[in-house]
């Protein structure tokens, strides 16, 4: 399926053949969570008496299972490992150091969910000229964490990552979809290796709860090259807009500050969270709402909207403004329960999990969002 360029070119119309999934067995319930937070706080106010009672030092409240479902919606998350998480007096992951001859973890993860994805695509990891690594971290600086992949899996080509906080995947979709579209790709890998668990921020009440490691992979291809059921990519819209509610400062610069490497709040995930709620909502959906418009669509087109697994509140929010009633049962999926926030795999695996009863025809929308602020939307036809 093509057409041509007002210059000329061939068009290829791109498609989403096949997507896959990597999510680590070992899991932590809200309920172990808040005992171990609880010891720690509790460890925390006595270390810090006296400060705490000079005004010096704020103490920290207890958390509770109910305090974090309502907040949130979640459960549970699944973790690469409790080792570290669970310790009060640490509550951060330990993972063993890897020699430079060992794949990355980041990569073992990717390996894992692309798998799954070629495998549901019918595509040999041969015959993969882009791989792009879309992670709201990366695991280093240099060299890409893509290249690598592409390295283990015998892909060829070329690879790159990005990183747009919990938009990475979707701003990914475009930017390989609009590579096949043009002719200059003729199959695509995006893989989203999340470990959340090593920049969230455990001693925090507001924030201890929020996120869960997963990694999702995503194999793109020219419509026509389809060997089973497929999504066309009918349109994507990205947006950012820059904003310092979401933040993470501990980057790679950080030993040459002055201060080296103290351990200060900033150097993990921070968030202002009643902020990014009231800011976030209205610009997600005007986003959505303007994506649909561009196309011609009225919000009522749409038989999937998968949303970034964030909060549960916020999604709701955004399906009722979207849709203009509330979101019936399936149409808008939640996976917050069991899953948490995965950041930039969260949509991804909203998608993979949810979308095998649509109809040739049907419409869905995956739209992800997070730190910058960013958005980005990905209009889908099931063919």
């Amino acid at each position: 399926m093509w057409k041509q360029s007002s210059k000329g070119r061939a068009m290829y119309q791109p498609a989403i053949t096949g997507t896959g999934v990597f999510v680590p067995p070992e899991v932590i319930t809200n309920e172990e969570l808040v005992e171990s937070y609880n010891w720690h706080a509790d460890w925390f106010n006595a270390e810090h008496a006296a400060e705490i009672a000079a005004g010096k030092v704020e103490a920290k409240e207890h958390s509770s299972a109910e305090f974090i479902f309502k907040a949130s919606g979640i459960m549970q998350r699944h973790v690469l490992t409790r080792d570290g998480l669970m310790d009060p007096e640490r509550m951060y992951p330990r993972f063993r150091q890897r020699s430079d001859d060992e794949p990355c973890l980041m990569a073992e993860m990717a390996l894992k969910a692309a798998a799954e994805a070629l495998a549901k695509a019918g595509v040999a990891a041969t015959e993969i000229d882009l791989v792009i690594c879309a992670a709201s971290n990366m695991e280093r600086a240099y060299p890409a964490v893509s290249i690598e992949i592409q390295k283990l899996l015998g892909a060829k080509g070329f690879a790159f990552d990005m990183m747009v906080g919990c938009s990475s995947a979707t701003v990914a979709v475009q930017a390989a979809s609009d590579m096949i579209r043009n002719g200059s790709v003729r199959k695509a890998l995006i893989v989203s290796p999340e470990i959340t668990t090593g920049h969230i921020e455990w001693r925090d009440r507001d924030c201890h709860f929020i996120f869960g490691d997963a990694c999702t992979a995503v194999v793109l291809e020219r419509a026509e090259a389809a060997q089973g059921p497929h999504f066309l990519i009918r349109s994507c819209r990205c947006a950012t807009e820059f904003s310092n509610n979401i933040r993470n400062n501990n980057g790679f610069l950080r030993r040459n500050r002055p201060d080296g490497m103290a351990d200060r709040r900033d150097m993990q995930f921070v968030q202002e969270g009643r902020r990014v709620f009231k800011e976030v909502v209205p610009l997600v959906s005007a986003h959505i709402l303007g994506h649909l418009h561009d196309e011609g669509l009225e919000a009522a087109a749409l038989s999937r909207l998968w949303l970034h697994q964030a909060n549960k509140a916020m999604n709701d929010m955004i399906g009722r403004r979207v849709l203009g009633r509330d979101p019936r049962p399936g149409e808008t999926p939640n996976l917050l329960q069991e899953y948490a926030n995965t950041s930039s795999a969260g949509a991804i695996l909203a998608f993979d999990m949810s979308s095998d009863g649509m109809e040739p025809g049907d419409l869905g929308l995956i739209c992800s969002y997070g730190a910058g602020y960013s958005v980005g939307s990905v209009l889908l036809e099931r063919a």
